[in-house]
């Protein structure tokens, strides 16, 4: 039997338990089935419930606002709400949003290159 000589078992991660690994937190939520698409429409600015509905073709109202809500509750999205008559509410990209635009547009380029006809 090898002897393990670092703290990497197949328990932990960079000597945390698995279950506390921020590699495992970041997938779960992106591993959501509409996360990455809702993220993908807001690389391309703020949008509407409405607009987010018709660019996420398929989503539900209810999965697009429970997605919504993971990716506030995650820093990921913003909500902004505007006093007006009638009320109007938007969806952006935080800054750590933001930061994952390069990844995206890369999983989007290799989805394209690699697609299965």
């Amino acid at each position: 039997m090898l002897k393990q000589t670092n703290d990497r078992s197949p328990e932990t991660c960079n000597g945390a338990p698995v279950a506390q690994c921020p590699a495992r937190r970041l997938l779960d939520v992106l591993a959501e089935k509409w996360v990455l698409l809702i993220i993908r429409a807001l690389i391309d600015g703020p949008m509407r419930t409405g607009e987010l509905r018709r660019r996420v073709d398929g989503i539900s109202e209810k999965m697009l606002i429970q997605s919504l809500r993971s990716l506030q509750d995650h820093g990921l999205v913003e909500r902004r709400s505007y006093a007006e008559v009638p009320p109007r509410v938007d969806y952006r990209l935080t800054q750590t949003g933001i930061s994952l635009r390069p990844i995206i547009k890369s999983l989007n380029a290799w989805a394209e290159e690699n697609a299965l006809l």
